[in-house]
């Protein structure tokens, strides 16, 4: 099993980025999957989730109106789309797969906002 993030960086304020989480080694359609950060000296915290069947999305407040989380289960691959970075979404983050006892995590990409 690999979930391995790509796509960090460092960026501008006011600017985009765009995460991958490419999977391997089980059925991404029946997993829930999640975006966490972490900053730090802070918490690793939820940012971003998207269920399985049908699709639906939940989001951090912090994140809410700016991200966006989609999945293509046929590239076995989950997004994070992040547009207006500010400052404080620095942070390492993280791509992480669930499904009844079994879960996973990727080894996390870095996302600098900074001018």
């Amino acid at each position: 099993v690999q979930l391995v993030e790509s796509g960090g960086g460092l960026v501008q304020p006011g600017g985009s980025l765009r995460l991958s989480c490419a999977t391997s080694g089980f059925s991404i359609s029946s997993y829930v999957m999640r975006w966490y950060r972490q900053a730090p000296g802070k918490e690793r915290e939820l940012v971003a989730t998207i269920f399985s069947y049908g699709g639906n999305t939940n989001y951090a407040d912090s994140v809410k109106g700016r991200f966006t989380i989609s999945r293509d289960n046929a590239k076995a691959t989950v997004y994070l789309q992040m547009n207006s970075l500010k400052p404080e979404d620095t942070a390492v983050y993280y791509c992480y797969a669930a499904y009844r006892q079994y879960n996973y995590w990727g080894q996390g990409t870095q996302v600098t906002v900074s001018s």
